[in-house]
């Protein structure tokens, strides 16, 4: 009786066990199934909105526009820490940009190294006391600097105590002097037309415009004379070259479809723009933050729903901006957990929204879209790779029908990667050489096995470190940008 008993026990736990398994295989298999059909209507958007963005502008004459005596002035807010190495050189490539009013503040966040100094010798900058506002509360301003010299008039430099990059920010939004603010890292390169591209947003719309935002492009190995890219070329790197596919896919694919509904919840904080008193209403960027470009611009939009205030946010599809990613394991790794800290710390932080049609599109699209796809999405891949590898200790696993699911998904990665670089190829044409175009095709082919997972690790990893009370960015050393490369 109690060996009939116990291999009754034995069966229904067999019997349990299957079902389990069957229970989360569907699971997963809906959830990859969702994520996919997510990525096909984020293309079919993005090439409408991209032929319609060229529709609109392709007979827009830029120097027309530079003439234009209703342009709003700009000021251009540029943190710095430690920047000594480049700093000058950035600030003259600022000082070309190709806009009739702007000025150009660079905060100096309390850096250790001689950046300040540099600056002072080379601009002839001298102290002065001007008068700067406490909108938004931020660390002891030391000083304010503006040049004798009449070419750079429209520099200022700000001497403020350390305070990290969100305070430095804060910092020159109570020193500008435009209701227009355009937020960059310094070290970035931006087109001599950027300025020009990333009004039009805010020019003869209807609703009033909070944010403005553009593509980032990946200005490894590319030829860079005096702050301009020369020639467009692929970075050494295998990371690099995969990055650049990320970028398209993110930009080209996902932003251009998010702002074809309005639900854009990210301008990268290396170039987007802002109206200053929305910025002000909100309450500046958030330093208790690692992720304080998307904090502030969730924050701007919850603000105007709130207020019931018709607004947009615009996106220019143009390449406007070059920055340099990480090419090396350890720093993309740290790079990728922190952006991961700031996706969870941000939906965190206005868990409100989420499913709340009082929100509408971010409340009902965006927000649950970010939770489900963006912070879970490493997790459950993660958990279902433990899943699969219990399934092969248990014997569970068919072989054939595994072999058959994972061709499917990493066909569909390709194919979603090539489309990326068709689109690219459909607008802006950065990379003309046709060896390019066979580099970044065999790139994907090898993305899926030997990128992804880094970067999926990362996410991971972040999100453990956020548990455990992690806040600091990590050291993001850079190689720097130099001026000449071998393709």
């Amino acid at each position: 009786m109690k060996v009939a008993y116990l291999l009754s026990k034995l069966n229904d736990l067999q019997l349990y066990s299957i079902s389990v398994i069957e229970v989360f295989s569907v699971l997963f298999l809906i959830y990859g199934l969702i994520i996919i059909s997510g990525y096909i209507f984020s293309a079919f958007f993005s090439i409408f909105e991209i032929r319609d963005y060229k529709r609109r502008n392709n007979f827009q004459d830029d120097a027309a526009l530079l003439q234009s005596a209703n342009l709003p002035a700009i000021s251009v807010l540029a943190p710095a820490y430690n920047e000594e190495a480049n700093v000058v050189e950035n600030i003259r490539s600022l000082l070309t940009l190709n806009y009739p009013s702007f000025e150009i503040v660079i905060i100096n966040d309390g850096s250790k190294d001689k950046s300040l100094q540099k600056l002072i010798e080379t601009f002839e900058l001298e102290k002065q006391e001007l008068i700067h506002y406490h909108h938004v509360q931020t660390k002891k301003v030391r000083g304010i600097y503006k040049s004798r010299i009449k070419a750079y008039k429209n520099l200022r430099v700000i001497d403020k105590e350390n305070g990290g990059k969100a305070d430095a920010l804060n910092t020159g939004i109570n020193c500008c002097i435009y209701d227009l603010i355009c937020c960059i890292d310094v070290d970035c390169i931006l087109e001599r037309n950027s300025l020009l591209k990333l009004i039009r947003p805010f020019l003869n719309n209807t609703k009033r415009v909070i944010a403005s935002g553009g593509i980032i492009r990946v200005a490894n190995n590319c030829i860079i004379e005096d702050g301009r890219i020369i020639e467009v070329r692929l970075p050494r790197t295998f990371l690099g070259k995969a990055q650049i596919l990320e970028y398209f896919r993110a930009f080209l694919m996902g932003r251009m479809a998010w702002s074809r509904v309005d639900g854009l919840l990210l301008i990268s904080g290396a170039f987007g723009m802002f109206d200053k008193q929305t910025v002000i209403e909100a309450g500046g960027y958030n330093h208790h933050t690692v992720g304080e470009d998307m904090e502030l611009l969730v924050r701007m939009r919850r603000v105007m729903r709130e207020q019931n205030i018709p607004y947009t946010v615009g996106f220019v599809p143009d390449p406007l901006c070059w920055t340099e990613v990480p090419e090396s394991r350890e720093i993309l790794t740290r790079q990728r957990n922190r952006w991961a800290r700031g996706t969870v710390e941000t939906l965190m932080l206005h868990k409100k929204m989420l499913f709340n049609p009082r929100y509408g599109v971010l409340g009902l699209l965006s927000t649950p879209y970010w939770m489900f796809f963006e912070w879970f999405a490493p997790i459950i891949e993660f958990t279902g790779i433990l899943f699969f590898i219990i399934l092969v200790l248990l014997g569970k696993v068919n072989f054939q029908v595994f072999g058959i699911f994972f061709l499917v998904i990493y066909t569909f990665s390709i194919l979603f990667s090539i489309t990326a670089i068709f689109f690219e190829e459909y607008s802006f044409q950065q990379y003309k050489k046709p060896k390019f175009m066979f580099m970044l095709i065999l790139t994907a082919l090898l993305e899926p096995i030997i990128y992804h997972p880094i970067v999926m690790w990362a996410a991971v990893k972040g999100n453990i470190d956020l548990i455990q009370g992690k806040k600091s960015w990590g050291e993001m050393s850079r190689a720097g940008l130099g001026n000449t490369g071998k393709t």
